[in-house]
């Protein structure tokens, strides 16, 4: 038996066709069943929808977090940030979920880096800057 020698047929290629797309077609179902958790969050406007996009995808090594996953994207949440008020809180979900779905649309793309907050301005003057008339 000398395999290595052996001429390939037609049916050779059909079995080499039926894999590969075996093959994608198993990836693609992967692919959309680890981004359901994500996806059904961003639709419910979650306010974790990015921890739960997350954790879609990483829970796939082990089934028990996607399971986790998908049962925390529909859960109802009544979360409040105590650093924001409830009205900058709901804006800062709002704006997290349109950029999920700009990203879950168009793919990722390069963020621009961010700057660094701007120091606020000293309240006391120095004493060099005082005001002409006052001498101390």
């Amino acid at each position: 038996m000398d395999l290595i020698t052996t001429p390939l047929d037609v049916w050779d290629y059909a079995f080499f066709a039926v894999l590969f797309t075996g093959v994608s077609c198993g990836l693609t179902l992967l692919v959309i069943i680890l981004g359901l958790p994500g996806k059904i969050a961003v639709a419910r406007n979650h306010p974790d929808a990015e921890a739960v996009h997350l954790m879609g995808w990483v829970g796939f090594m082990a089934v028990i977090p996607w399971i986790q996953a998908l049962i925390w994207a529909f859960k109802p949440t009544d979360k409040i940030d105590i650093r924001r008020y409830p009205e900058a809180e709901a804006k800062a979900t709002e704006e997290m979920i349109a950029k999920m779905r700009d990203d879950m649309k168009g793919g990722l793309r390069r963020r621009k880096p961010v700057a660094e907050p701007a120091k606020a301005p000293d309240a006391k003057p120095a004493k060099s800057e005082a005001a002409p008339g006052d001498q101390a």
